[in-house]
């Protein structure tokens, strides 16, 4: 593989990262995935440009491990992750929310947020998981919220495995390609630019919906 753009500093690399786990890197993996989904420090890492990337290294056999296990761990590790993250919401969470004397963390935050998983919480927990750094506070957030514990593990595992499950197997076909495994860098802009479409439809909508609103509030 070659080294043609700089993403971020060097231990933050996909590539790095799995180089440098060695024989240990599935195990290095699974706690990343988990620390990006489930604490709130891990909102940093590189989630889907190290998944692509382990897809790509159990191509060509870096990574010593059938597709299927990988995959298996990854999903795991992700739901794990979902799960530390939305009952630490629900116990921490109210507390820090309900301080009266807080200008940060108030409780009308925390009504506008159970609102907004009321109306479009199955949806905002599947396709979070494709947006960096929202993936790892909105399953806080669903926590802090109150979502029903059913809803969200449900709909947390639908996600984990179209999300952990999926951008792997993408790396792994694509990293069956000369052209991809020598321009693995940018691919990865790749998979991170599109991995943030589904919050700018979100905005877009969001903001074409505004108007209708006052329209109907000025009649």
């Amino acid at each position: 593989m070659t080294h043609t753009l700089a993403l971020g500093p060097e231990w933050l690399q996909p590539e790095v990262i799995i180089t440098w786990l060695g024989p240990w890197a599935l195990v290095g993996l699974a706690l990343i995935v988990f620390a990006e989904c489930g604490l709130m420090f891990g909102f940093f890492l590189p989630g889907d440009s190290l998944l692509f990337t382990a897809g790509v290294f159990v191509a060509i056999n870096s990574i010593q491990y059938p597709l299927w296990f990988v995959c298996t761990v990854l999903v795991i590790a992700a739901f794990v992750g979902n799960v530390v993250g939305f009952y630490v919401g629900r116990v921490v969470g109210p507390p820090i929310f309900e301080r009266p004397k807080s200008r940060l963390f108030k409780p009308e935050h925390v009504q506008k947020t159970h609102h907004f998983f009321q109306k479009y919480g199955n949806r905002a927990i599947v396709l979070g998981r494709f947006v960096p750094i929202v993936r790892t506070f909105i399953t806080v957030m669903a926590g802090v919220a109150r979502m029903d514990p059913k809803r969200y593990l449900v709909y947390s595992a639908i996600g984990g495995v179209l999300w952990a499950a999926g951008v792997t197997v993408l790396g792994y076909f694509l990293g069956q390609v000369e052209f991809v495994r020598e321009n693995i860098e940018g691919m990865i802009i790749a998979i991170v630019l599109v991995s943030i479409i589904p919050m700018i439809v979100e905005y877009v909508r969001a903001r074409r919906a505004k108007p209708r609103k006052r329209g109907a509030h000025a009649k």
